[in-house]
């Protein structure tokens, strides 16, 4: 029964055995393959269905151009292009349920854009030589992308390279029959939060907006989770967001690799969205645990989570500047804002008397907030810690408001 179709996307005219070997194990599995080349210089063994010509020529050039440009890195570039405008538009169409990419790092660079042209949901891996690699920047991986090293197989079939093929195949059709799509039927909520012993809003906030007839969404702000509001969030996915941990912003400003880009708070506004936001562990940046602290940190308090994130503590002037980046993203906003200041404490360990305390340095960054923030947006200044039950009452009051008033859909 062939129930489920998988795009299988490579360099036919160097890695033809190899992606035919992942056709054969996908069919004998029940799937139905459809196959994509993005070669540049020679041709499959046999005709795929989408050639090299019709992906050049998706991204708006040729093979032609592609070959002039005497450079292989341009030329991959070129493909790139097209191919992610080409399997966006076959996504778009129904042609296929899920898509596995194979590539050294040249395919792998290629199969990073194809990927990201997906949206959420799709069943998408990537077999590489080079998976898992700090080659790799995690702003260019999708938010639900999966990766297999391709061992033992920069050249010809082995079977140590089987091994990850196999798999690869065998993973990407069970994932394309098992998937639930993302239900559209109710109007979703994007929250941002961290791990319940330091912020605990959401345990409240979410039955009650369940409660309202929404679905709730809550990210993981450590980087690739908030890549993965950020995409959403400018697909206008969000019928309202709760951006309540923004430690983000601080991690990009100080060039933690603990990124979630340079985009960070902005496409809710962008796309209109109604946001309530608040600068949760906004005194925080991210660090990798495993590796020692950069020099510029060597005078500051840090507070290791575990073994693979440690978080430095910023000072007072540090902390201003998170707070005008704050009102520097949210300038922006086409949509309704509105910023909650809770004064008793911004996450669990910055309650009165424990470790990581400061009260001058929350009553800084609130007075910086105070000085900057756009007319556009509207503080809110909330008598209580973050964590309490009164920061998550005000919160729904605005929402309710604008439910009220017809900003918010649903």
């Amino acid at each position: 029964m062939t129930d489920r179709t998988i795009l299988v996307v490579g360099t036919y005219d160097t890695k033809d055995d190899e992606l035919t070997y992942l056709r054969e194990v996908i069919e004998a599995q029940g799937g139905r393959v459809l196959r994509m080349d993005v070669s540049v210089l020679g041709d499959p063994s046999t005709p795929v269905e989408y050639s090299k010509h019709q992906v050049a020529e998706a991204g708006g050039s040729s093979i032609e151009a592609a070959i002039a440009s005497g450079d292989e890195n341009r030329a991959m570039q070129i493909m790139a292009r097209g191919g992610a405008t080409l399997v966006a538009q076959l996504h778009a169409d129904g042609v296929f349920d899920g898509m596995v990419v194979l590539g050294g790092t040249m395919g792998t660079d290629l199969a990073l854009d194809l990927c990201a042209a997906l949206p959420i949901g799709v069943p998408k891996y990537i077999v590489s030589t080079v998976s898992f690699s700090p080659l790799l920047p995690p702003e260019r991986i999708a938010a639900d992308v999966q990766m297999i090293l391709w061992a033992g197989g920069l050249y010809g079939l082995n079977s140590i390279c089987k091994a990850s093929l196999s798999q690869a195949a065998g993973a990407v059709l069970g994932a394309a029959r098992a998937v639930e799509r993302p239900d559209r039927s109710k109007p979703l909520i994007g929250m941002t939060s961290f791990g319940k012993s330091f912020l605990k809003y959401m345990v409240t906030l979410k039955p009650e907006l369940e409660a309202r007839g929404y679905e709730v969404a809550v990210f993981h702000a450590t980087g690739m989770g908030g890549r993965a509001f950020e995409s959403l969030a400018a697909q206008g996915a969000f019928a309202c967001v709760f951006d309540f941990a923004t430690q983000e912003i601080g991690n990009h400003l100080h060039g933690s690799a603990i990124s979630a880009g340079g985009d960070r708070m902005t496409n809710a506004g962008a796309s209109g969205t109604p946001q309530i936001v608040a600068p949760a562990c906004h005194d925080l940046v991210d660090m990798i645990g495993w590796q020692p602290l950069p020099d510029k940190w060597a005078e500051h308090p840090s507070h290791a989570h575990n073994r693979l994130l440690t978080s430095v503590v910023l000072d007072h002037a540090e902390r201003r500047a998170v707070a005008r980046a704050h009102c520097e993203k949210l300038a922006g906003a086409k949509g309704p804002t509105a910023l909650l200041l809770p004064l008793g404490g911004v996450h669990e360990l910055d309650r009165p008397g424990l470790d990581l305390h400061d009260s001058e340095g929350l009553a800084g960054f609130f007075e910086e907030i105070r000085a900057c923030a756009p007319d556009t947006v509207a503080l809110h200044e909330v008598d209580a810690h973050i964590n309490d039950p009164d920061f998550a009452a005000t919160a729904l009051a605005i929402f309710d408001a604008w439910r009220e008033d017809g900003v918010i859909k649903g």
